[in-house]
């Protein structure tokens, strides 16, 4: 586990791709990862993210920073963006989206629907365009993307929906199959703290100058 900062609080880490963000028996867990690697006795987790996607979490070093943390994710006091690959390009290089998210527990996925139900939650993004490329698989673009809201599987839910999924996501309706959900955590704020990661520099980061 990459540390980007760490205080008497708190650690500000890296997630790789394909670990759990929470205690999982299992799978590889970043919080598992960060006992073994620091020996502390508490890694209290506050927010999550999907296990295929990677980029900068916050974990807490004692309850009550866990707490403390816990609140300002659950008040919207954070600041979150995300880099992503997906296929094709949208209509507006830059626009804010706002959804009607349904999860499907069964399927586990994430629906975008027409109109309240029981169990939709309100989904709302940011999102910019920097830059596409021409692929023999078609267009490739890469985009930043600020959550203003965290539902379950947002970001590729509402990007499908748009018949833009994200590239290796398949489970989302993606066709580009080699590679993982095209998704990172690329900058996380609170409280009084900022870290930024970029993605590795394999398909399809690769295309992109990072």
């Amino acid at each position: 586990m990459e540390i980007l900062y760490e205080d008497e609080r708190l650690w500000v880490c890296v997630k790789p791709v394909g670990f759990s963000s929470e205690d999982t028996p299992d799978a590889q867990s970043a919080p598992a990862a960060l006992h073994e690697q620091t020996g502390a006795a508490f890694v209290g987790v506050v927010h999550r993210l999907d296990m295929v996607t990677g980029g900068v979490m916050v974990y807490a070093k004692t309850p009550g920073a866990a707490a403390q943390l816990s609140a300002a994710f659950a008040e919207g006091k954070t600041a979150k963006i995300y880099l992503a690959v997906i296929e094709g390009k949208p209509e507006k290089p830059e626009d804010t989206w706002k959804d009607l998210l349904f999860f499907d527990r069964r399927k586990g996925k994430s629906y975008a629907v027409d109109r309240p139900r029981k169990g939709t939650k309100e989904a709302v993004l940011d999102y910019r365009v920097i830059d596409s490329v021409e692929t023999p698989k078609g267009i490739r673009t890469l985009v930043s993307i600020r959550l203003h809201t965290g539902r379950t599987h947002q970001i590729r839910a509402q990007f499908a929906s748009r018949k833009l999924p994200l590239c290796g996501d398949g489970r989302y309706g993606g066709r580009d199959n080699a590679c993982s959900p095209a998704l990172w955590c690329h900058e996380l704020s609170v409280l009084d703290v900022k870290g930024t990661s970029l993605p590795p520099q394999n398909y399809p980061w690769n295309l992109f100058s990072l």
